[in-house]
This record gives structure tokens, C-alpha cells and sequence, in this order.
């Protein structure tokens, strides 16, 4: 018995912290910036350099966020910092892939 409730008390516990570090828009956010990124590579607008540069971004903004999750709680405050840090790393790509430098 007491196995049991151990058990279904570290599911619904698992449960609940999965569920206060849940950052859906983030991680939406972060699926279509590497998505543009890819793009970018495949059609010639990224060089090898500023897709580097870019990829780099990205998992700064994802440090941000495993960050903000290690407490259990993001914050509006965290909330805010990391759509902040999402916005530059978007205006970035666009730069990058609407510079005249293209891959030869």
C-alpha cells in the first residue's frame, strides 16, 4: 500500500512540475527559428558563418530557458527576458539571411 501511494504521490508530483515549467510559446517560437534557420542554409541567404552565429543565439536563448525552469516556476519576469531575448534572435536571422553576403 504505502508503495503505491509513493508512487501515484511521485506521478502526480512529476505531473505538476512538468506542468509550472511548461513554456509552450517558447518552445513554438523556438521550432520556427530553427526552421527559418535551416532555410536559410538550404537556399544560400546563411552563410556558413552567420548560421553559426544564429545557431549560437538559439541555444543561448535555450540556456535562458532550461534557466528560468530550474526552479519549477517561470516567472512573468522570465517570461519577459526570454520573449526579449527570442525577438533579437529573430530580428538577427532576418538581418543575416537579407544581407547581401550569400554562399558561394
Amino acid at each position: 500500500m504505502k508503495t503505491r501511494s509513493l508512487v501515484a504521490f511521485l506521478f502526480f508530483a512529476g505531473a505538476v512540475c512538468s506542468f509550472a515549467q511548461s513554456t509552450p510559446k517558447v518552445d513554438q517560437r523556438q521550432k520556427i527559428q530553427k526552421a527559418r534557420t535551416i532555410e536559410g542554409v538550404k537556399s544560400g541567404e546563411l552563410t556558413k558563418a552567420e548560421a553559426k552565429s544564429v545557431v549560437a543565439g538559439q541555444k543561448k536563448v535555450n540556456r535562458m530557458e532550461a534557466r528560468a525552469k530550474s526552479d519549477g516556476k517561470v516567472t512573468r519576469r522570465e517570461r519577459k527576458r526570454l520573449q526579449q531575448a527570442q525577438n533579437r534572435s529573430s530580428r538577427n536571422i532576418a538581418r543575416k539571411k537579407n544581407n547581401e553576403r550569400s554562399r558561394s
